[in-house]
């Protein structure tokens, strides 16, 4: 796991080039509202920055066994429960949180009869229940871990509520047990929060229930598993490609980039009356067998041993260890996910610097430019008599008569932001996006087959879509106007701005997409003849309502920083401005009353224009450091 370690080195680089920049900021008195939003979007950037990587298999597969192999060997035993049967009854992240102490949150079941998706609990800290994990015991910390397997026996009804059983369903109706109830997993999703080293790292494991849950768990299909940067579809070899290991890889994961295929358990195929030869043989037709049904090359299924793996690694049985071809596997994940992963981190991060240091180049130059005008002003007093100190001070008052006028006339522009500011507010509000899912609610009440519910579904995307695009236009029509006047204003005044930060909202709009790719493939036309379907759909549609809302606050957050800072370079011009105005007709009245000496100004003044110089050189080198950690070997390598 050295390529997470050094991941998380090169992370820990960029943040501390940052904090000395944000230090530099504060030191030189550049750290206005607009320079520091950039510097925090950035820092924000590598601070959220996760690596999660997602484990989808049918139960049996050896899944939990090599989830331990890969990242939990160095503990010197099983972290997952990992045995005969199924281990793993609902989602699990493991995943650490510096504000959470180690433990277990536990999502009940019975959420699943509301209306709200698992990612909404996840801001609701009451709805779970929190065990603690102790881990200086690993005896404790296992029996914790078991509370994840944990199930209970409940009526159809209930299992019903909660869409896990229905008996016109061939695929759950074999779920009744003899007993006339249906056993059903305690919990409908579990996060552990654990301080390992590849956790802290940013490194976010899912494992997940079983190939029956990922159609039936929203959360999984809509956001967990297509968000993932990779996702480890794992088979076993004793078993071969199943028909539900064909929907499931056709329907939610598929060929792409991160996504791999493992073919585990291979040591069932260790035939020790064959030589061996004849058992790799076997097991390369078996992997050439597993690619031609998911209609890839052989190259791209990965035969293991997770078992082997994990106790080649325990003993130190380094020949073990190699037999399960687990290093392979590894090395595929890894050597390919990490360069990706910093490619798209470090390219958004370069962005960023462009465009904090346009701004302070901007500042620093307005700065600079003062104090030019104003030597130059000074040095031209030199053999100048009172009358003329007199008329110059006349002008500079003037010119602040002048410059007041002009503030008042630019109260216009405030007004109009103000009102277009509004406007694209009520446009991305939540409260439309509530009514419209109401509409599509109060729509599918009336349906009996879920193909009813297709056209309402497929209007709520459509209004979605609509309000977006209106956004985007929207966001354009601020953005030309603002740029118009404040422009002008600045050309009629000799002011010195950086151009406007753009914003876009395009990937919200592809979010929107995307998602409603996602339905449909998960309901296709087939799928919807059946009565049953519907109420699995309309817990598909709460989700879909979910994802939907955390999009749109994504997207109001990201449009109320972008319009809070709009007019922050144009502000701190208006006061440094005025403070030059101040500062040269105070100076030239000192001159003309005789408290200071003229060259005593003039030296003053080329003093702080070196001190300006040697502000701006610093800045300069930090903004190369923080380049320099950006620019990491392992980038231009995988470039």
């Amino acid at each position: 796991m050295q390529d997470i370690q050094e991941y998380g080195n090169w992370r820990a680089g960029i943040v501390a080039t940052l904090e000395d920049y944000r230090a530099a900021l504060k030191a030189h008195d550049l750290a206005d509202a607009g320079v520091m939003a950039r510097l925090a979007q950035a820092q924000s950037r590598v601070r959220d920055d996760r690596l999660s990587v997602a484990f989808v298999a049918e139960f049996s597969r050896g899944k939990s066994e090599l989830i331990n192999a890969i990242f939990f060997a160095d503990y010197g035993q099983r972290i997952l429960p990992s045995s005969a049967g199924r281990t793993t009854m609902c989602p699990t992240e493991l995943l650490y949180e510096e504000n959470l102490p180690p433990c277990i949150r536990l999502l009940p079941i019975g959420t699943r009869a509301t209306q709200l998706s698992t990612g909404d609990y996840r801001d609701m800290p009451e709805a779970w229940t929190m065990l603690p994990l102790d881990l200086e015991s690993p005896e404790r910390m296992q029996e914790a871990f078991r509370q994840v397997s944990l199930t209970r026996r409940v009526a159809p009804e209930e299992a019903q509520r909660y869409g896990l059983y229905d008996p016109e369903d061939p695929e759950l109706a074999d779920a009744l047990g003899p007993d006339g109830l249906v056993e059903i997993s305690q919990w409908r999703h579990a996060i552990i929060n654990m301080p390992h080293p590849l956790l802290k790292q940013g490194l976010v494991i899912l494992d997940t229930p079983g190939l029956n849950a990922i159609g039936t768990e929203p959360e999984l299909t809509l956001n967990l598993i297509p968000n993932a940067h990779a996702v480890l579809f794992v088979l076993a070899a004793d078993t071969g490609v199943t028909r539900s290991d064909i929907d499931v890889w056709r329907t939610h994961i598929g060929a792409g980039p991160g996504r791999i295929v493992v073919l585990n358990k291979i040591d069932s195929m260790w035939d020790a009356l064959r030589s061996e030869e004849e058992n790799q043989a076997e097991i390369a037709r078996q992997q050439a067998s597993v690619a031609q049904q998911l209609g890839l090359s052989p190259g791209q299924v990965y035969p293991v041993s997770a078992h082997k793996g994990l106790v080649g690694r325990i003993q130190g049985d380094a020949a073990l260890f190699e037999r399960s071809r687990l290093g392979q596997l590894e090395a595929a994940l890894l050597h390919g996910l990490i360069p990706q992963k910093k490619t798209i981190l470090g390219k958004q991060l370069h962005e960023d610097l462009v465009a904090l240091e346009a701004a302070l180049a901007s500042t620093l130059a307005s700065r600079s430019r003062n104090l030019v005008e104003q030597l130059q002003e000074l040095k031209s007093l030199r053999g100048k008599n009172q009358n003329v100190l007199t008329h110059m001070m006349r002008r500079i008052e003037a010119e602040r008569k002048d410059f007041d006028a002009g503030l008042m006339r630019l109260q216009e522009a405030r007004m109009k932001f103000a009102a277009l500011s509004t406007r694209l507010y009520t446009t991305l509000a939540l409260d439309n996006l509530a009514r419209q899912a109401d509409t599509v609610r109060l729509a599918t009440t009336t349906v009996r087959f879920a193909t009813g519910m297709r056209g309402p579904v497929r209007d709520f995307f459509a209004a979605a879509r609509e309000s977006m695009d209106s956004a985007i236009e929207q966001v354009a029509e601020i953005g030309s106007t603002m740029d118009a006047l404040v422009r002008g204003f600045a050309a009629e005044h000799g002011l010195t701005l950086s151009p406007l930060t753009p914003l876009s909202l395009a990937r919200y709009r592809e979010a929107i997409d995307t998602i409603e790719g996602l339905y449909t493939k998960q309901f296709s036309t087939a799928t919807l003849l059946m009565t049953s379907r519907a109420s699995l759909l309309e817990r598909f549609f709460d989700s879909i309502v979910s994802s939907l809302r955390r999009l749109f606050r994504a997207a109001n957050a990201e449009v109320e920083a972008w319009l809070k800072v709009m007019m922050v370079p144009l502000e701190t011009q208006i006061r440094q401005h005025k403070e030059q105005l101040r500062h040269r007709l105070a100076s030239i009245q000192r001159v003309h009353d005789a408290t200071d000496s003229l060259e005593q100004k003039i030296s003053a003044f080329e003093t702080s224009q070196d001190e300006l110089d040697e502000q701006r050189r610093h800045l300069q080198g930090l903004g190369r450091a923080v380049g320099v950690a950006l620019d990491d070997p392992m980038l231009r390598q995988a470039a």
